[in-house]
């Protein structure tokens, strides 16, 4: 036994599986990153990592990649790259989980054209899908149905598509004053 060997098999389990969500773009450019602990505390080192995880990936067929001791799970749309990265000892079944959820739930959102210029014109809808799926690393939901169905609700009733930023800023000022109230 190695020391790293005990250590993984002594890893105590934990809620927070997911350590960051990313779409790239064709280029390898960041179109939305959100990262759930200090891995890479400097968007320096973000902007490197990512770029490192996708040249490992965006020519190959496989789902799953061990990258810098973390592992990957990733998946392309015509020119998106879509990314969940867990630890290395995380469940490979679980990341893909959120994964699929996220390309799914979107996929729904607008309307199976999972594109970049369609993502870009819906990032509020993105935003508050996966802050649904996801919160603070920790898999919140898994149903894409259900994720398509809050977004909804939190966008009291009106089409993401014609909710405007202020008005998600709004909602969001809203729900940070309840949650401090409460």
């Amino acid at each position: 036994f190695r020391t790293e060997d005990v250590f993984i098999s002594l890893q105590e389990p934990s809620l927070y599986t997911v350590k960051a969500i990313l779409i790239l773009d064709n280029d390898g450019d960041r179109l939305f990153a959100k990262y759930y602990d200090d891995t890479y505390p400097s968007v320096k080192e973000q902007k490197a990592f990512e770029k490192n995880i996708f040249n490992k990936t965006h020519r190959t067929d496989s789902e799953i990649a061990l990258l810098e001791g973390l592992t990957v799970v990733y998946k392309s749309s015509i020119d998106l790259y879509f990314y969940v990265i867990g630890s290395s000892y995380e469940n490979e079944l679980m990341l893909m989980t959120v994964l699929n959820c996220l390309f799914d739930s979107l996929s729904q959102m607008l309307r199976k054209n999972v594109e970049k210029r369609a993502l870009l014109e819906n990032m509020e809808g993105l935003f508050l899908a996966v802050d649904e799926i996801v919160d603070g690393g920790v898999i919140l939901e898994s149903d894409p149905q259900q994720v398509v169905h809050r977004v909804a609700l939190r966008g009291e009733d009106v089409p993401l598509t014609e909710q405007t930023v202020s008005q998600v800023l709004q909602s969001a000022k809203e729900q940070i004053k309840w949650s401090l109230l409460r």
